[in-house]
């Protein structure tokens, strides 16, 4: 087979984005209607630490307001709660709340299902070979330079990710 470039990188596009849209109908159906894909990445980078809107940008690698207005929705959304900082009487620290981390629970439980569709359509061979040469294409990698806080680091709260909740 000989794709043209542009259509094979569209094509790991479209991938990427039935996995999201698969995930999110299953979400909505365990009552997680309002989540978007952002929710778990600003959860991610939140992690089970917490931290304040400044490291949420930094994390994120959008502006202070856009990490403000992104804790804002996740807050809205029962997601998060906000901690004074020890010390510091202006910062605030961000906490996912339970249902941060169900909702990131369920979010891994339904990576594994339609990993595990994928899995079934193409056949246990051709399902890991396809996954033993992204990981090949991405240098090692499991995202590029998508934010480091998505990367599998041991030790590390991945929350479904990479593998799953830690």
């Amino acid at each position: 087979m000989s794709e043209p470039g542009w259509k094979v990188v569209l094509l790991l596009a479209g991938a990427f984005r039935q996995g999201v849209d698969a995930l999110n109908s299953e979400l909505a159906a365990q009552g997680y209607s309002g989540a978007r894909p952002l929710h778990g990445f600003a959860l991610q980078a939140i992690g089970p630490d917490g931290c304040t809107i400044n490291q949420l940008g930094q994390r994120l690698g959008v502006s202070k307001q856009a990490a403000a207005k992104t804790a804002a929705g996740l807050e809205n959304a029962g997601y998060i709660f906000r901690d004074p900082v020890p010390g510091d009487r202006r910062a605030v620290l961000l906490r996912r709340t339970q249902r941060a981390e169900e909702f990131l629970t369920a979010s891994a439980v339904g990576f594994e299902h339609i990993v595990g569709r994928w899995r079934r359509q193409l056949g246990a061979d051709r399902f890991d070979a396809m996954v033993e040469a992204l990981a090949e294409v991405a240098d090692g990698g499991p995202v590029g330079d998508l934010p480091g806080w998505l990367t599998q680091r041991p030790g590390r709260d991945t929350g479904g990710l990479t593998d799953g909740p830690s």
